[in-house]
């Protein structure tokens, strides 16, 4: 709405029309599609300007009818411009003609495009992709949601730094392998719920540094047996994913981050389930002892700690930071964990609000006591100052001898006179530990 008055305003000094034909191009990208079109009658200039416009964000919910949609489509993409597109975005919904898809993305690789993306929501359908696409040679993003990738004979991605994948539809088992291999600069790689997968997702790259493998919000797309990751150069890797079953992860990069929830396909309370699944676990803990920076989340913690009972943990030596998000009751676990991060610097501990705590016994807080002489920084989200709590704090203030830092972040309801009062009197290893209380 600003673009369009500040266009009109503009228009009735007469100086827009001064401008050259690329530079008001790229000012119409700024306007929805429906007002780049009416541009057109301003003058005999501006006829066909819109047609020129660099980018474009094309959605069937800003057009009155399917019929209107599609025309405005065609009359772009059938237009005689020779320019080079920089960007395409499209957004369909509801209908069930698929032909004009293929016609409109064949057009934008002519154009040499560089930014696609194709968001298809059409009734259970998933379009197919023109084979075009497949060699398109000046992609450097993009984005693919519900839509099919065929088994094409010949893939090719030279520029390509950034895909993500949601929901798509994999005509044969070796597809989503090819497609990643065949893209010689991928950094970025976004992966969420992919359609007949019978075979684990295969990752191989040699430039892959982020990726992210996340759950489909759809019901109509099943989970995949497996993923397995190779990726020497992956130093940020995000798992949110408590469908598939088993995770191999190879040559991790020394120190990379990881973020997981994860419960391969295991009831995280049914013991009979979780014994049937210790192999996926240890299989998965091997691949990421490398890890520097690891955030897990409450199933996956509890599902390895469980492990533990039967199987010791191996030791994460190059991990220097560990995020915990978990329940109060299960605090008394932490200490466990803690045993396999001999070098861990900074410790951040995330609570549930929950109204169940359950009694640190002197044994998990022994535990603790010989483990943080490396401990510098420990932080505690919503933090309400319970016993379970407050002995915890103790206990690292008490024997973290290089302790530079502890933050409290308080629930809204909690007593920070109280607090502050019990941590005046607890004794401190560090002289130089600063205790901070940050009210939320």
């Amino acid at each position: 709405m600003a673009c369009s008055k500040v266009l009109n305003q503009m228009l009735k000094e007469d100086r827009i029309s001064e401008l050259p034909d690329p530079l008001i191009c790229q000012i119409l990208t700024h306007l929805p599609a429906k007002d780049t079109v009416r541009t057109s009658v301003l003058s005999t200039r501006w006829r066909s300007l819109w047609l020129w416009v660099p980018s474009l964000v094309l959605s069937s919910r800003d057009f009155s009818d399917f019929n209107a949609f599609a025309s405005f489509g065609d009359r772009f993409f059938d237009s005689d411009r020779v320019s080079c597109l920089d960007k395409l975005e499209l957004d369909i919904i509801g209908n069930e003609d698929k032909s004009y898809i293929i016609s409109w993305i064949e057009a934008a690789v002519k154009r040499k495009v560089q930014h696609l993306c194709v968001r298809c929501h059409i009734r259970r359908c998933y379009p197919e992709m023109p084979v075009s696409l497949y060699v398109c040679g000046t992609l450097v993003s993009l984005n693919l949601v519900f839509v099919t990738l065929d088994d094409v004979e010949f893939v090719s991605f030279p520029r390509l730094k950034t895909m993500h994948l949601l929901c798509v539809r994999l005509s044969k088992d070796a597809t989503f392998e090819r497609f990643i291999s065949c893209c010689p600069v991928l950094e970025d790689l976004r992966i969420s719920g992919c359609v007949n997968a019978p075979q684990p997702l295969r990752v191989h790259s040699r430039s892959l540094k982020r990726l992210y493998i996340g759950d489909c919000y759809s019901t109509l797309v099943d989970s995949v047996p497996g993923v397995v990751i190779d990726a020497p150069q992956l130093c940020c890797l995000s798992i949110m994913d408590n469908k598939s079953k088993s995770f191999i992860i190879n040559n991790l990069e020394y120190g990379g981050e990881l973020e997981v929830y994860v419960t391969f396909g295991l009831e995280v309370s049914d013991e009979a389930s979780f014994l049937s699944g210790r192999g996926l676990i240890r299989s998965f803990l091997s691949g990421i002892l490398k890890v520097g920076d690891l955030t897990i989340y409450a199933d996956t913690f509890k599902m390895i700690y469980n492990y533990s009972k039967s199987e010791s943990l191996p030791q994460f030596s190059f991990m220097s930071r560990l995020s915990v998000i978990f329940y109060p009751q299960d605090l008394k676990w932490l200490a466990t964990f803690l045993e396999s991060c001999p070098n861990l610097k900074s410790l951040v501990v995330g609570l549930f609000e929950y109204y169940h705590y359950e009694e640190l016994h002197s044994e998990e807080m022994n535990k603790i006591k010989c483990l943080q002489s490396s401990l510098e920084f420990v932080d505690f989200k919503l933090f309400s100052g319970h016993v379970a709590e407050m002995k915890l704090v103790r206990c690292f203030l008490e024997n973290c001898a290089i302790l530079k830092k502890l933050t409290l972040h308080l629930k809204s309801k909690s007593t920070e006179d109280e607090i502050v009062k019990t941590l005046l009197e607890i004794p401190r290893a560090s002289t130089t530990c600063e205790v901070v209380i940050v009210k939320e």
